[in-house]
């Protein structure tokens, strides 16, 4: 798996109202889409992006392409910084879970 980190550097903090609005105009495009398995919206002081968990680097880099720049560009007025990282690992606390590569890891595993 793959965690992208979108960060658009646009100062001045939006209010919640107004970052959940901005980002519920572009959710469509995320709903069902190949590869992506989650996007959450980022918003602060220093601007707005996303974390995105892709199943694959190549899911990632299909997205993440030439076109993507230009519309980053045109629609925020502002380069984009994006980072990829490798994912393998997570302890996941609203289900009480630690996982690899998305599934579950057994009691054992975990604290040996």
């Amino acid at each position: 798996m793959l965690i992208a980190i979108v960060q658009i550097p646009l100062p001045g903090q939006k209010s919640k109202d107004q970052a959940i609005m901005g980002g519920m105009k572009t959710t469509d495009q995320y709903l069902g889409m190949p590869g992506l398995i989650r996007k959450d919206y980022l918003s602060s002081d220093e601007g707005g992006g996303g974390v995105y968990l892709w199943e694959s680097r190549e899911a990632a880099e299909a997205w993440y392409n030439d076109d993507w720049w230009v519309m980053m560009q045109d629609r925020y007025g502002v380069k984009p910084s994006l980072v990829l990282y490798d994912h393998y690992l997570t302890v996941d606390n609203d289900l009480g879970a630690v996982t690899v590569d998305r599934k579950p890891v057994a009691a054992e595993a975990e604290t040996g």
